[in-house]
């Protein structure tokens, strides 16, 4: 199995966690993020890592992103699909553009993405596609509405993907975080919160590489992961 891994939407938090994670463990990482500013600077500071400029809304250019990876990097064998933003409205303020917004990103890029790099990890032994989510996928609140359904939307599609690519040895997981990441931004708006009230981007990452190490016989395809005090 070659070791190359994307990871798509580098940026502080649970992108740059993951880049550094499966590059301590020896895989070349395609980082690939709107913003190169971001992953330029994270490729100076980590020798396997390398910046592809890449908007994951942009259907359309899934298929030319994922070539290049492979000409300059080789097959890929693993897939983080990091990218998620949200609209967060009610049912009745939201617009359908905020929906198809958020549609885009989370399942639109998600399909894009899956489709160009599956030629890729079929030439592995095993392989793995391993999506990062939210409890907005379990649960919709009263202002989550286009987020949640979206969400909700990209679970499912994960379900069948899993279900499709089993048989071939191509893991499919889940990744339900259901807390605050710890990020400069949410420290700011939450600066009473307690050190052990986030989620830490480093253990996030530890629990993805566990998933993509996992023996085909026991599998996991969603895991939920939430600080110790989260109420749930």
């Amino acid at each position: 199995m070659s070791k190359v891994c994307v990871v798509i939407g580098v940026g502080p938090g649970n992108g740059e966690a993951l880049v550094r994670r499966f590059c301590q463990e020896g895989y070349d990482v395609a980082m690939l993020a709107r913003s190169k500013d971001f992953i330029e600077r994270l490729a100076g500071q980590l020798p396997n890592a390398h910046a592809f400029v890449h908007d994951a809304s942009d259907l359309a250019a899934a298929p030319s992103v994922f070539a290049r990876i492979e000409q300059q990097l080789g097959a890929v064998s693993v897939l983080l699909y990091n990218a998620g933003g949200g609209v967060f409205k009610s049912a009745e303020d939201a617009s359908v553009d905020d929906f198809e917004a958020n549609w885009r990103i989370n399942v639109g890029g998600l399909v894009a993405a899956f489709q160009a790099v599956l030629p890729q990890l079929r030439q592995q032994d095993t392989a793995s596609i391993v999506i990062t989510s939210a409890s907005a996928a379990l649960r919709g609140r009263a202002n989550t509405a286009p987020f949640a359904s979206a969400k909700a939307a990209q679970r499912s599609l994960a379900q069948s993907m899993a279900r499709q690519l089993g048989p071939e040895r191509i893991h499919v997981a889940n990744v339900i975080i259901d807390g605050v990441v710890d990020l400069p931004r949410t420290r700011q708006a939450m600066g009473d919160k307690p050190d052990d009230f986030f989620v830490q981007p480093a253990a996030v990452a530890d629990a993805v590489w566990m998933l993509t190490q996992q023996a085909p016989s026991a599998w996991t395809f969603e895991l939920d992961l939430r600080p110790f005090g989260e109420t749930w």
